[in-house]
């Protein structure tokens, strides 16, 4: 990674190598290792690892450790740029993908798992902070709809390969984790590599900021974690345990049409339909 470049002088870089390049190629990177992950967790640690719904329940507590802790990434970006942490973070989420079918004990899943949460979180949050930076205001809904969009596209992309390597090659864990994972990771050495390090026009701020106003987004964020851990976690659980359902099934229920929805009914919507469909 070269020395840093202001976004003003981006502009007159190649088109593969300016700021919005950089996070389209975030965008898609991180799915190739998160949702071939989760697609075929549950049958993972049902069909190797012997879980049952309170194995499961430990393993997606111990997930969201890293999440509660995301704000540690402030002291963190003391130390670090910020481009570079979020790729250390996407690499170390990729590597975590690669190996998790190496570890098949309950202890060696979690921590595996623990690992590549910090990855995630990590990675999220640094990605978002990055986005706010690098894309003008004006510009803003435009790209960031696109970046939703090239996420979900990966993410199809993800599934696909997962039904074509179950349905048609008959591979095991090993070689789609290792596939999804390693993927993301070429993506991001590649990154550090191709990119500078740019600087935004206004520092990152680096302590918490909480206001009164944004009470209904702490709420709805609070509301979504619980859900998360009530229905998400058991749901693709027991349709495995119970129903048993196979990969390719689990991988096209899984399919993230959500980002789809977003962009062409918008937020709100989006989040009313999801709410009303969960209590339903």
């Amino acid at each position: 990674m070269s020395d840093q470049v202001s976004l003003s002088d981006a502009a007159q870089l190649p088109p593969w190598q300016q700021p919005k390049t950089l996070l389209f190629a975030l965008a898609v990177a991180m799915p190739l290792a998160f949702w071939v992950w989760s697609a075929l967790l549950n049958n993972f640690v049902i069909e190797v690892g012997g879980f049952d719904s309170a194995d499961i329940g430990w393993l997606h507590t111990i997930r969201e450790i890293p999440g509660f802790l995301a704000v540690g990434v402030l002291a963190l970006l003391l130390f670090f740029h910020e481009q570079v942490f979020g790729l250390i973070a996407l690499f170390v989420l990729g590597a975590a993908t690669a190996v998790i079918a190496w570890f098949p004990s309950m202890a060696g899943i979690l921590t595996v798992t623990l690992i590549s949460s910090i990855g995630f979180h990590y990675f999220e949050t640094v990605n978002q902070s990055l986005q706010l930076q690098w894309i003008p205001k004006a510009e803003a809904p435009r790209v960031l709809g696109l970046l939703t969009a090239a996420g979900a596209g990966s993410a199809l992309f993800a599934y696909g390969m997962i039904l074509i390597a179950t349905q048609v090659f008959d591979l095991s864990y090993n070689p789609i984790y290792m596939a999804g994972g390693g993927a993301t990771m070429l993506i991001a050495i590649l990154c550090f590599i191709g990119y500078p390090r740019f600087r935004a026009a206004n520092v990152q701020t680096k302590k918490m900021v909480l206001r009164r106003r944004y009470w209904l987004y702490y709420l709805l964020q609070f509301m979504a974690g619980a859900r998360r851990q009530i229905f998400v976690v058991f749901a693709g659980f027991m349709l495995v345990e119970r129903f048993g359902f196979e990969v390719h099934e689990m991988a096209w229920l899984l399919a993230p049409f959500a980002g789809r929805a977003v962009c062409y009914f918008g937020e709100r919507s989006t989040l009313a339909f999801e709410y009303l469909g969960l209590a339903g």
